[in-house]
């Protein structure tokens, strides 16, 4: 008999595995990255006291009134340009990329390249 894990419990080993080293500090808050079947989530966390300072979702109203349906690579990058337009009224201009276990392609990818084409630095 075969004994395979699920791919998100496979997801969850590599995110807790890359959060040994990666962590959000007030001088550079960790950019965190959740994506669903249908939507993608950032939050920028400072893990010192466990806050999350910024957070923009496909589901927030100005994206989901541009671009309807937010799974797909034009509102990953919607979802970075906003974030770091958040994070840089916020006083943020530098994070850590935390990309969640997941492979740094695709929605992701294109979550980070809207972030740094939005002003973040990381």
């Amino acid at each position: 008999m075969i004994n395979k894990k699920s791919s998100n419990a496979q997801r969850i080993k590599r995110h807790l595995r890359v959060r040994k080293n990666i962590s959000g500090t007030p001088a550079r808050p960790r950019l965190n990255v959740y994506r669903s079947l249908s939507n993608i989530y950032a939050q920028i966390i400072d893990d010192t006291t466990g806050k999350t300072l910024v957070s923009a979702s496909s589901l927030d109203k100005e994206i989901k009134e541009k671009l309807g349906y937010g799974g797909n690579k034009a509102a990953a990058k919607e979802v970075g340009i906003l974030v770091a337009k958040k994070a840089i009224d916020a006083g943020i201009k530098a994070v850590v990329f935390d990309r969640g276990g997941y492979v740094y392609h695709g929605r992701v990818q294109e979550l980070a390249d809207g972030a740094r084409e939005g002003g973040l630095e990381f």
